[in-house]
């Protein structure tokens, strides 16, 4: 080993790359100077990497090093021998990787590579983290690592960063990404999930939390009248808990709240994030979400007023609680019920201030009850989504004694998530399926490794589901260096077509890895096993699924991806019934915002906000970050960025996403500085009647210099 004794280990010790990468967004005559971003990674990796890398002489003294010194997980290392550990460690170095932006190796080194505890050495280059995911993930099988190696080596598969940053070892965090937890109307429910919160956030999660079941402020507790103190003080609590549960002070810990629509304290659960709120009432840190029913749109189309009702009241009536109750259905119902208490507000002064609201916050996030609910294959509801919406998955009920232990463990959801790079999957061609197999054969095993004992609920929903959420990035990129425009009908025709085909073989490999470990726990009570889930595969009109213009066509055949026909669903649904699936949940698009700089491309499915991004990062100040494979001949592919295009082209491409995303898919709104409420509105209606499941952050364009830190998914660090 020879550690190394140079002293100037500064950034700053040479700041061309610096400067190198300033320059790369100014043009010279007729030509452009985006390749100079590739030399400034380059140069990096000369002048700071290498020599602040510890050097060793051997590959076996460098294992045994990170090995005794507690860096890599020795137990995971044992299940190979040292000749095989080379091997595919030589492979991924085969590929000869160089990072194509000084953005993606400057997150890589100062966001994933393992350092020395003392932070003053480099341990690990690209190849060797990819390696411990390739190794953790094929769990002694020295075949089926190489295969994932290639995986993502290639830039075809990248795990969320849980997962890629962990991975093999010793001291770290879980793999998974986030976590979405019911509270219950009773005081050994708060207090679990408080615990709760504060472990996994300790453990590098972020955590939702569903608030729609606590009773209103004023509620009787036994029968004595104006006795609760109602929701906020609650998420005042967890507020504290996840500015205490700060991860090693890496980052904040991160949680979100979810509350109906119809809940009594909505409007109350708004003021929170007004930013001349009362401290006693202003929620910070916590970020927002409202689960919003379609009745909730009627009411407002009508303008009429809507009712809020008391959850402690419906749980009377209805022996369940408010979230597990369709309100959409159950609307008149409660309304005429006298025995349950209700207030009125106007529904359209609820969109109103939830405009306001996203104009000063970029909250709440809103979640499509009966559109998740609608297309949902499980007999339990969806109550709430998680820190970036994408997530849509059932959970179920939690009983506990006094003294907090669990006397029925109910079923909550936890996040197992990774993404493909769309140009780099279409450039897989005939290897597609096999990539897709791949893929989730990886995220299925993060759900059978990942320890989450210190949450029982969670780990029981993990252990009969199974989840996991595969997603894509760099949809702009590809579109924009095929030459198509993102706001074009060939746009949306590729996006269609692409996550059908993903959709297939997603389903066709968690069907093979049934075949291995058995069907999830309650597939049987589910609309896969009966089929009625694939109708709109197998028994829908062909039309709807083909390829419908001749430029994507094109694409399709120039890159030799198989469109799978109906004929292919319908053999595959048959041997589903025969056979299940081995997970509950397959796809769900994060917003991706951490590695897609890894990754160098452009994020989930938005455009980018600008053909050359500008980065606060830190004592380097200004980075700048230009967009997927620029060059002269691509770049008006990206002259039109987020704001510029406006939310409705975004919303289009998510909706034809969305037919074939079993989850929910992270949707950003951009608008310029010059939008009203009303124009937020119209991108609400728009994306409900498109049949979105969610949205996420909206994002408000501001004069000043975008610090674009901001796009990224601090909640869960996707």
């Amino acid at each position: 080993m020879k550690p190394n004794n140079n002293n100037n280990n500064s950034l700053f010790a040479n700041d061309d790359y610096i400067n190198l990468n300033a320059k790369s967004k100014i043009f010279s005559g007729n030509s452009d100077n985006y390749h100079l971003d590739r030399e400034a990674a380059l140069l990096y990796r000369k002048n700071h990497i290498e020599p602040n890398t510890m050097k060793f002489d051997s590959f076996e003294q460098r294992i045994n090093y990170l090995i005794k010194n507690e860096y890599y997980e020795a137990d995971l290392i044992k299940k190979y021998n040292l000749d095989d550990l080379e091997k595919i460690t030589n492979y991924a170095l085969s590929f000869k990787h160089q990072f194509p932006s000084f953005m993606g190796i400057l997150k890589f080194y100062n966001a994933y590579g393992l350092k020395t505890f003392d932070s003053q050495q480099y341990l690990e280059h690209y190849e060797d983290r990819v390696v411990m995911n390739a190794i953790f993930f094929a769990d002694g099988n020295v075949e089926i690592a190489k295969k994932l190696v290639k995986e993502l080596m290639t830039g075809r598969f990248q795990p969320a960063t849980p997962t890629f940053l962990n991975a093999g070892k010793k001291q770290r965090g879980e793999y998974t990404s986030c976590y979405l937890l019911r509270v219950e109307d009773n005081m050994e429910s708060i207090g679990r999930s408080i615990t709760t919160s504060l472990q996994l956030s300790k453990r590098g999660g972020g955590v939702a939390l569903c608030l729609t079941n606590l009773r209103e402020f004023g509620a009787p507790i036994k029968h004595i009248e104006n006795q609760a103190t109602g929701i906020v003080p609650v998420m005042k609590l967890l507020e504290d808990s996840f500015s205490y549960a700060n991860q090693l002070g890496q980052r904040q810990g991160a949680g979100a709240v979810y509350l109906s629509a119809h809940h009594p304290e909505i409007l109350t659960f708004l003021d929170t994030k007004r930013e001349n709120a009362d401290e006693k009432i202003r929620i910070k840190s916590l970020s927002l979400g409202i689960v919003v029913p379609d009745i909730t749109f009627e009411l407002a189309k009508n303008n009429q007023e809507m009712a809020l009702f008391s959850p402690y009241d419906v749980e009377k009536v209805y022996k369940k609680p408010l979230s597990d109750i369709s309100i959409t259905q159950e609307y008149e119902n409660m309304v005429k019920n006298e025995n349950i208490k209700k207030t009125y507000i106007n529904a359209r002064k609820l969109f109103q201030m939830i405009a306001e609201l996203h104009f000063e916050s970029g909250y709440p996030y809103l979640l499509f009850d009966d559109t998740v609910n609608n297309r949902n294959a499980h007999p339990n509801r969806i109550v709430m989504s998680n820190l970036c919406s994408e997530i849509a998955q059932p959970n179920t009920m939690s009983e506990m004694s006094d003294d907090l232990s669990y006397t029925k463990i109910g079923e909550d959801v936890c996040c197992n998530l990774g993404s493909l790079n769309i140009d780099k999957a279409m450039k897989s061609g005939s290897e597609f399926e096999e990539m897709i197999y791949n893929s989730i054969y990886a995220l299925d095993h993060v759900s059978r490794k990942t320890d989450l004992r210190s949450a029982p609920s969670i780990e029981a929903g993990n252990k009969n589901n199974h989840a996991v959420g595969l997603g894509a990035m760099n949809l702009h990129g590809f579109l924009a260096t095929n030459k198509i425009n993102y706001n074009s009908p060939e746009a949306i025709d590729f996006t269609n077509i692409f996550f059908y085909t993903i959709a297939f073989y997603a389903f066709k490999a968690s069907n093979g890895l049934a075949k291995i470990y058995g069907k999830f726990v309650n597939f049987d009570k589910t609309k896969f096993a009966t089929g009625d889930y694939f109708d709109k595969y197998t028994k829908c009109s062909n039309d709807k699924w083909t390829i419908g213009t001749t430029r994507i066509q094109e694409i399709f055949k120039e890159y030799n991806v198989q469109v799978p026909t109906q004929e292919d669903w319908i053999n595959l649904v048959e041997e589903i019934k025969k056979s299940g699936l081995a997970n509950s949940h397959l796809l769900a698009v994060a917003p991706t915002g951490s590695i897609s700089y890894l990754s160098s491309c452009t994020p989930s499915l938005q455009p980018v906000v600008s053909s050359v991004e500008v980065r606060k990062e830190g004592k380097l100040g200004r980075v700048y970050v230009p967009a997927y494979n620029i060059n002269f001949d691509n770049m008006q592919y990206y002259a039109f960025g987020a704001y510029e295009l406006g939310p409705n082209p975004i919303i289009d491409i998510v909706a034809a996403a969305q037919q074939h995303v079993d989850q929910a898919i992270s949707l950003t709104l951009f608008m310029n500085d010059t939008a009203t409420t009303r124009d937020l509105n119209k991108a609400y209606i728009r994306a409900f009647t498109k049949g979105c499941a969610s949205i996420y952050y909206v994002r408000i364009r501001q004069e000043i210099l975008e610090d674009s830190e901001n796009y990224e998914c601090d909640s869960c660090v996707i």
